[in-house]
């Protein structure tokens, strides 16, 4: 009888089962160690801080790796791969912006992915004063960043761009930068968003003012006149007085004879008008122009606005400063002299004292 050979196969598939049961295990240690390392850091709120809340700005093209390196380096949360996965898994990482925003500190990594993918821009409030000029709103706006000085008042000379924005046929934006408060964000930075915020704005604010005048108006002549109504007073009684002033000396020829006016057509001026300034031949001088200047010497107000669409009727046909923000109306020449050597003489004696 022939020897039977020895079963080897049983112990191959027991140390096989053992092997394949023991990378299970070491599988399943391995994923749950994974789970727990990951939900950790989900769990665990970022860095504490006082503040409460930082604001991060973001770049244009900013990769979500670049994203959380900035909020690492903001406070906001703690540098980790894992933030790149959470980001991905969630749907989040493509929601991700660019701009500058608020964000609260002390919160988890999902609410902080939440709440960036939700935020609104960071508003910064610029206002602009009545009666600016260009270059003065230029230097306020490059001074804060906004803007190249250059740069805007180029644009602003462009006629291509003042076409789009409304204004064919002039020579400048000035007179159209409605003086207002503004809402700006770090993605608008740039020249011409800017102006174009602002003559957007002179556009709602002309509509809302011309359909109460029932007639079809001048605008450009009507601004550059609000422009020297603005410059001559800063007291909001005498706006539509003063407005009517001129509307009385256009109409039977006179020069307006406007010193603000005469100011803007002299580059660099400082100090007080020379009677050689008054005499200068610029297209803003009007002691020499007739009519109105070239256009508009500065961007006024609603009010000024106001006051030339509706002057007051009168038959004044000067004024004079008081010098107190004031002015003194004359009927005639004659009075107007007196007024003027009275105010004129009280301010030498003070400029004297």
């Amino acid at each position: 009888m022939a020897d039977t050979l020895p079963d080897v196969s049983e112990p191959k598939k027991s140390g096989y089962r053992k092997i394949a049961i023991t990378a299970i295990f070491l599988f399943c240690f391995l994923l749950l160690s994974m789970t727990a390392w990951f939900y950790y850091y989900v769990a665990t709120p970022g860095p504490p801080s006082s503040a409460g809340e930082v604001i991060v700005d973001i770049p244009s093209g900013s990769s979500v790796r670049d994203i959380a390196g900035i909020l690492a380096e903001a406070g906001v949360i703690r540098e980790d791969i894992r933030f790149l996965v959470l980001a991905q898994l969630s749907g989040k990482a493509k929601k991700l912006q660019a701009g500058e925003f608020r964000i609260g500190t002390g919160m988890v990594p999902g609410e902080v992915l939440s709440s960036l993918a939700s935020a609104k821009p960071v508003q910064h409030i610029i206002t602009i004063p009545e009666g600016y000029n260009l270059k003065e709103i230029a230097d306020m706006l490059g001074a804060r960043g906004w803007i190249e000085p250059e740069n805007f008042l180029s644009l602003a000379r462009d006629s291509d761009f003042l076409g789009k924005l409304g204004l064919a046929g002039l020579d400048t934006v000035e007179g159209y930068l409605f003086p207002d408060t503004y809402y700006l964000t770090k993605n608008m930075i740039g020249s011409g968003e800017i102006i174009s915020l602002m003559v957007k704005r002179f556009h709602e604010v002309w509509q809302s003012l011309v359909q109460d005048t029932g007639d079809n108006v001048d605008r450009d002549a009507t601004i550059t006149l609000a422009s020297i109504v603005e410059k001559e007073t800063g007291d909001p009684a005498e706006r539509a007085r003063i407005a009517g002033v001129f509307v009385n000396r256009l109409k039977l020829g006179m020069k307006l004879q406007s010193d603000p006016t005469v100011i803007y057509g002299v580059e660099g001026f400082a100090g007080a008008i020379t009677k050689q300034q008054l005499r200068q031949k610029t297209p803003y001088n009007t002691y020499v122009v007739s009519g109105l200047p070239r256009g508009p010497i500065c961007n006024p107000g609603e009010a000024a606005i106001r006051a030339v669409l509706f002057p007051e009727q009168s038959k004044y046909l000067y004024f004079v400063s008081k010098n107190d923000g004031t002015h003194v109306f004359s009927v005639n020449l004659r009075d107007h002299n007196k007024a003027v050597k009275k105010y004129q003489r009280k301010k030498k004696g003070k400029e004297g004292k």
